[in-house]
């Protein structure tokens, strides 16, 4: 009797310090595959790193990556490194910031794959012309390779609604400010 209380006193306690090396071990995978995904957008603070934006992503050419616009769809690694060299490194290219709003990260049942989503605004300069994107919707897959997370794919997109909203106003104010388009009728 007495051994079989023991036993199990020493079962429980096994499972539940497995239990807690397991939350452990997730809080770390966490807090990693948040670290990639911040890298992947804030690679440029405080300069312009090519070991911090292209280490967060998978190389090969099942690497995919959509854009807000119809022009910019990524397919492949090779294809994001020349986006990249052409937008992102020339000088006129000046980020200034990246926010992470509502960031919610998911993992697969076996623990080797991630998938999140969050609002992101990000900002800065080109030629000293002001850019700014605002509450873009970011989702994206993460796997864990060789011991290290890295980015598969993402889809950055605007809230269709929000985007009809934006450009009515504008019209409209610009209607106010210059009367009827031409071949507007009355």
């Amino acid at each position: 009797m007495q051994k079989s209380l023991v036993a199990w006193l020493l079962a429980a306690v096994l499972i539940t310090c497995a239990a807690c090396a397991k939350s452990v071990d997730q809080e770390m995978e966490r807090a990693e595959v948040v670290r990639v995904i911040n890298t992947s957008i804030k690679w440029c603070f405080p300069d312009k790193s090519r070991e911090r934006l292209y280490g967060s992503m998978l190389n090969d050419s099942t690497f995919f990556m959509f854009h807000p616009d119809s022009r910019s769809t990524i397919k492949g690694f090779d294809a994001f490194e020349r986006f990249a060299e052409q937008v992102f490194m020339p000088d006129a290219c000046q980020p200034k910031g990246s926010t992470i709003k509502e960031l919610r990260v998911v993992f697969s049942g076996s623990g080797d794959v991630a998938w999140f989503s969050c609002l992101l605004d990000d900002w800065g300069e080109w030629n000293g012309d002001p850019w700014f994107w605002k509450d873009i919707r970011w989702t994206g897959v993460l796997e864990k390779i060789d011991g290290r997370w890295l980015l598969m794919q993402q889809h950055l997109s605007t809230a269709e609604d929000a985007v009809r909203a934006e450009v009515m106003e504008e019209l409209k104010a610009a209607a106010e400010k210059n009367g009827p388009a031409s071949g507007a009728r009355e």
